[in-house]
């Protein structure tokens, strides 16, 4: 089957009255690239990452218009395409709505798009391997994810370096708490490299089903692995659960902001021996995190750094 994908080109102010047309006439699966929708974006959910894709910023740059998808016959979708933006000019102060249509090279797109997850070597011993590889361990301690499920592959250089510095503790037997687990990743490799128990927390509720997916696919489930969602700040039943105990390693995984309000609750939650671990954390904010942890009584004990991205190894 042969597809055309058409951009029509907008103005800000009118590209979502221009969408929802374009839905209510039937066509979906809709592709918004707007400058200003993505920075407006940005401004309302800042507490919620430190660093921007700068490729993603420059693609959008100037960017206001709408991608849709037709098959390369339905000359009806077209004529109503057509004539449904012909209406929509006549408005004014939508944008130009001029349209383009370019012909899609022919490709297997229901499996295409696992190319783009190839194992990943991390560290001396691991591997991250989405589910329909799950054998190529090349030797190496698998984790397996289904990465269409989002919440955290391994690729970025935070999640790495966390899991470096796993590999170096000696996590036989010993117990883990993962704040901001996502896909579960962490704490799957945590369980990979000999600990006993894994408790991953995440503030989204999605991530709960997810975490407890990608760990069923290694063959962890209850008790060695128990994924939770709650607030660790607010959520008093939830840090009662937690507070019941003290656990061998803390992993902390989000970005400075999150990890700086965290600081006073983690030594209740960290062993005397144990080991935290804290990441997603850009050049620019390292100090910020040092002084927070310092003033919660830890002592830094190595920084890992790669790219952008530093890395807080320390004891409580």
């Amino acid at each position: 089957m042969d597809w055309l994908e058409i951009t029509v080109t907008t103005a800000p102010a009118g590209i979502e009255e221009v969408a929802a047309a374009l839905t209510a006439a039937g066509f979906d699966d809709l592709l918004i690239e707007d400058q200003t929708e993505f920075e407006a974006f940005l401004e309302q959910n800042r507490a919620c990452w430190d660093y921007i894709d700068e490729d993603l910023q420059k693609k959008l740059e100037g960017l206001s218009q709408i991608k849709l998808y037709l098959e390369s016959t339905d000359t009806a979708g077209m004529t109503r395409l057509e004539s449904l933006l012909a209406k929509l000019r006549q408005k004014g102060n939508l944008g130009a709505l001029e349209m383009t249509a370019v012909p899609l090279p022919q490709t297997d797109w229901e499996e295409s798009w696992k190319d783009n997850y190839p194992p990943q070597p991390i560290g001396q011993n691991l591997v991250v391997l989405p589910y329909w590889l799950a054998e190529q361990t090349d030797g190496r301690l698998p984790i397996i994810l289904d990465p269409g499920l989002t919440f955290g592959t391994g690729a970025h250089p935070s999640t790495q370096m966390v899991m470096e510095a796993m590999e170096k503790l000696p996590l036989s037997g010993k117990d883990c708490l993962d704040l901001g687990s996502g896909s579960g990743i962490l704490s799957i490799a945590a369980l990979r490299l000999g600990a006993k128990e894994a408790i991953g927390i995440d503030i989204d509720p999605k991530a709960e089903d997810i975490a407890r997916c990608n760990a069923e696919y290694n063959g962890f489930g209850s008790p060695e692995f128990t994924a939770l969602t709650g607030n660790v700040l607010s959520d008093k039943a939830l840090i009662s659960r937690l507070s019941q105990k003290t656990y061998d390693l803390l992993l902390v995984n989000i970005v400075a902001d999150v990890i700086i309000a965290l600081c006073p609750v983690l030594p209740g939650l960290l062993k005397d021996t144990g080991t935290l671990i804290c990441s997603g954390i850009l050049d620019t904010r390292l100090t910020d995190v040092l002084s927070a942890l310092k003033g919660a009584g830890f002592t830094v004990t190595q920084i890992h750094e790669k790219e952008d991205w530093r890395c807080i190894c320390a004891k409580g």
